[in-house]
């Protein structure tokens, strides 16, 4: 006949193995709960941060990041940057909203290579702005980044059934220090309006891939 004891000892010992292994789901479901809970909070705050289309940084966020910037100690200068696609309602009405907005995902895409490690955002709409390091801010160091961010900017942009060229005003202005900011960024985009005003006294075209365009 077998021992009471032995058998005690094995039921408790069962019992025991039971609630170890339902602490263990419990504590695995749990984790699991909680990483699904900061992935949530994580895509919420990404959300409130970044523009939907191109995943840029949006306003509010990219001042919070220039203001960072600003405040490193290696000191090397800075230049606020604001532009804006020149006749982008055309994209819209000939190609379509949805052309439209991979024109601005393209665009979103290349000022960041052109930006590197530098902050930029999308401010809505057509518009974008960022934050350069700059080895100066001479005269000539600014007419040559211009030149290339809208050359950078002009390259062919391909569409489902055609590519697209587009041009893009730019206005530059250096800053110094976080409460500058706003300012430069206002300076960046008078420069960018006053690049515009002079633009469109000469005629530009919206090109497709066969080479035709319309004013």
């Amino acid at each position: 006949m077998p021992d009471p004891l032995t058998i005690a000892s094995g039921v408790c010992a069962a019992g025991a193995l039971v609630s170890s292994w339902q602490l263990h789901r419990r504590a695995v479901r749990a984790e699991t709960e909680i990483a699904v809970l900061q992935a949530e909070l994580a895509a919420e705050r990404h959300a409130a941060s970044h523009d939907p289309l191109t995943g840029l940084p949006n306003r509010r966020a990219f001042h919070r990041l220039a203001a960072a910037l600003l405040t490193r100690a290696d000191s090397r200068p800075l230049i606020a940057v604001v532009l804006d696609l020149d006749d982008f309602k055309q994209i819209n009405d000939r190609y379509g909203h949805a052309a439209g907005d991979q024109v601005l995902i393209n665009v979103a895409q290349r000022l960041s290579t052109f930006a590197g490690d530098d902050p930029v955002a999308r401010l809505g709409g057509d518009e974008f702005a960022g934050l350069l390091t700059a080895p100066d801010i001479e005269r000539r160091w600014l007419e040559h980044a211009t030149r290339r961010l809208q050359n950078l900017l002009a390259a062919p942009i391909p569409l489902h059934r055609a590519s697209v060229r587009v041009t893009a005003s730019v206005g530059l202005a250096p800053v110094s220090c976080p409460t500058q900011l706003s300012d430069a960024l206002d300076r960046a985009d008078a420069a960018m309006y006053r690049a515009k005003s002079i633009d469109s006294s000469h005629p530009r075209r919206l090109l497709d891939s066969a080479g035709t365009g319309e004013r």
